[in-house]
Parts: C-alpha cells; sequence; structure tokens
C-alpha cells in the first residue's frame, strides 16, 4: 500500500468498513456526506458521546473499535499534532477528535481541497467532552499535505 494516495487509502478503508446494506441505501451525493465510519477505542466513552451528538445531527456514523488507531491515522495522513482519540471519515473528508456538527456540515457544504479536520486533543466542552457549564477554549483546524490552519475557533 506504499504507491496507494490518500483518497484511494480513504476509499479502501470506508469500503472496507461500511456495511453493504449501509452503503447501498444513499440515495443521493449529499446523502452519501451525511453517512461515515469512525473508529474508536472499545473502551473511549467521550468518542461514544461524540458519535450521539453526530447521529442527533443527522450524520449516520457506523462505529469501528479497533485496538490501535495509530495505523488508520498514519495511513489517512493525520498530522501528529492534530491527532486526538478517534478518527472518522465523512464523505470524502477526515474528522479527527472532537469536531463540532457545525464545522463537519461547512467541510461538506464548502468541500475545499484538503483532507480533513482536526481537533486536537480533548479540549473540555467540545462535542463529547461536556462538563457542566465548564468550557477551554480550542481550534478546529483544516489540514493536508502543505500543512494546515484554523478552520474556525471555540
Amino acid at each position: 500500500m506504499k504507491n496507494t494516495s490518500r483518497r484511494q487509502a480513504t476509499g479502501l478503508i470506508f469500503a472496507g468498513f461500511i456495511s453493504a446494506n449501509t452503503w447501498l441505501g444513499v440515495g443521493s451525493p449529499a446523502a452519501a456526506a451525511t453517512r461515515g465510519v469512525v473508529f474508536k477505542s472499545p473502551s473511549c466513552g467521550c468518542c461514544t458521546e461524540w458519535v450521539k451528538v453526530l447521529r442527533r445531527a443527522g450524520i449516520n456514523l457506523e462505529v469501528k473499535d479497533v485496538e490501535s488507531l495509530s495505523k488508520i491515522k498514519k495511513m489517512l495522513q493525520v498530522p501528529a499534532a492534530l491527532q486526538s482519540c478517534h478518527t472518522a471519515i465523512i464523505g470524502n473528508y477526515v474528522v479527527e477528535g472532537h469536531v463540532p456538527v457545525r464545522e463537519i456540515k461547512r467541510l461538506l457544504d464548502e468541500k475545499p481541497k484538503a483532507t480533513g479536520i482536526a481537533v486536537p486533543g480533548m479540549p473540555i466542552g467540545s462535542p463529547g467532552m461536556e462538563q457542566g457549564v465548564r468550557r477551554e477554549s480550542y481550534q478546529v483546524f483544516l489540514f493536508r499535505d502543505g500543512g494546515n490552519r484554523v478552520f474556525a475557533e471555540y
């Protein structure tokens, strides 16, 4: 897989993990953009909460519990500085960490030339990391081969 592009790798992972029933049930490109797969640790509760937030917003994620995410993150070219506890593929983009629904929908609407978006770490108050009224400020980064830039701030 050494000569496989990121898009090809994304497609292979996506095709390999999305069930035929889920994928074939998609009737339009817009509907396909609201489906995806998330790779997470089986013991991570905050990842489960993030999935619930996305599902309530109409983004249907198939959950794949894996023991090690490092190979997936490497294959999908998630920069080490932007990594978090889970990695998803939604539409043709990588979504790393506790990214808010609003930014995922913006990404899918605007379709920038990018690998994906990420919220590094696990900031308190981000989706899935809620702790009452307590919140940390954080940034959502758009990333691609040439680097990354701030996509949104919270």
